[in-house]
């Protein structure tokens, strides 16, 4: 399982580095990056965000591991939090203010702040749950903050079959294949939440 996450983390990685790399080494400023240039900081922070969301939190879908290294979850998720907010918060800003590129349409900004307002009350409700020592929430909208972080992978996945089969998508077409890519991530954390009975047993040491 962490593998398989790393490898769908790959894409937007490398996508993140090669934009890091346009705004650290002088590269010619074009009307696709302008935006990024003018303002750098949400993105850099949105690159770094969400890269260290993706595979450290890959880890943590790896329960032997995790049992040979008892302390591993809990240092790991004082990281996850504040990356995963960071990375939702950081998408937001960029949705409502960045000049939008050609392309992006009102559905796409609509699904953006809708899917990253759902990260941010994922997180900040599973955090929240662990507070109060309850396992079986705080795994649950963990989970479910994980794959909506990690949507960017499904949806390279989503773009690359559609270009493919029918050619470039148009700005409906984008929308519902970036909205897509959410919704299977969705639909795979509820499966991964349900597949096995909830323990209803708390966690008896604070986090």
């Amino acid at each position: 399982m962490p593998a398989a996450l790393v490898v769908l983390s790959a894409v937007p990685i490398i996508a993140g580095a090669v934009r890091l790399t346009e705004l650290t080494g002088g590269a010619d400023i074009t009307p696709e990056n302008a935006r990024f240039f003018a303002a750098p900081l949400p993105v850099v922070l949105h690159i770094l965000s969400v890269s260290l969301y993706s595979v450290l939190g890959a880890f943590q879908f790896a329960p032997r591991f995790r049992r040979r290294r008892s302390a591993w979850h809990r240092v790991a998720g004082r990281v996850l939090v504040p990356a995963g907010l960071v990375a939702a918060l950081s998408g937001l800003w960029m949705t409502l203010f960045y000049p939008r590129p050609e392309g992006d349409g009102d559905l796409l900004s609509g699904f953006r702040l809708v899917f990253g307002s759902t990260m941010v009350v994922a997180v900040v409700l599973g955090f929240a749950a662990i507070r109060r020592r309850d396992i079986a929430r705080h795994r649950a909208w963990m989970i479910r903050g994980y794959a909506i972080g990690l949507g960017a992978g499904t949806q390279a996945l989503t773009h690359l079959f559609w270009f493919l089969i029918i050619g470039a998508p148009g700005e409906f077409s984008r929308a519902l294949l970036v909205g897509a890519g959410w919704v299977i991530n969705l639909a795979v954390a509820e499966w991964v939440i349900r597949r096995r009975p909830a323990n209803p047993t708390r966690a008896r040491s604070a986090p």
